[in-house]
């Protein structure tokens, strides 16, 4: 798998670099699907706000950067689609950029759609920010959860072996310092890093590397 994990989308020189580097390609020559389902189970989201997201007017760069194309792939929809109509648009795009939002909600509708179990397989570049990012790693900490999955916790997809704290230090987010996310970490049992929205998590074969013009800390297992 290719992944590259933000805080807040391409945010910068850097990101975009890193983004291209996992592509292999311009972004001009890459047909991109977007998921914005994680914001239907975030109490603080409206339709408003996917409607940014999908049109590249939010504050989280991702659709607006380029595409060759653009579809959108909503995940609630895919259970009364027959597979063989759908799973082919996601083993033939470039990429797949994943919106923020709830990740146990966005974690949730992966499994039922099915999409959970093709990503592993997919030559698909995967692009989260926020959620989008966090539904990958194995939890994502009872702070983060906003929506009670029917298995309950605050347990994802564990497609990396690591945890991720977005937003740290947002300006919004008085709760986001580094002494909240030392505390967080401190109850996963595992490796996390907190990032802030300059920064993103770049996976590569296997390589984990920091992509940053901002500021991070990993906190060890």
């Amino acid at each position: 798998m290719k992944l590259l994990l933000t805080s807040a989308g391409i945010k910068n020189t850097s990101i975009q670099d890193a983004l291209v580097d996992l592509l292999g390609k311009p972004i001009a020559e890459a047909n991109a699907l977007c998921i914005p389902t994680a914001a239907y189970g975030q109490p603080m989201s409206s339709p408003g706000g996917v409607w940014r997201f999908i049109s590249g007017q939010s504050a989280q760069p991702m659709c607006e950067l380029g595409w060759k194309s653009l579809g959108v792939l909503e995940l609630t929809a895919l259970p009364s689609i027959d597979k063989a109509r759908w799973v082919p648009w996601v083993q033939e795009t470039d990429v797949l950029l994943v919106n923020g939002g709830e990740a146990t909600y966005l974690c949730h509708w992966m499994r039922q759609s099915g999409l959970a179990d093709l990503l592993p397989s997919l030559r698909a570049v995967y692009v989260g920010f926020s959620a989008g990012s966090m539904v990958l790693t194995p939890r994502i900490g009872e702070d983060f959860v906003q929506w009670k999955s029917p298995n309950g916790g605050d347990a994802t997809l564990g497609l990396v072996d690591f945890s991720i704290f977005p937003h740290l230090d947002h300006e919004m987010l008085p709760e986001n310092t580094l002494a909240d996310a030392e505390r967080w970490a401190a109850g996963l049992g595992g490796p996390a890093y907190a990032i802030d929205d300059e920064t993103a998590i770049k996976v590569a074969d296997g390589t984990v590397e920091v992509i940053s013009e901002g500021h991070w800390k990993l906190f060890p297992s």
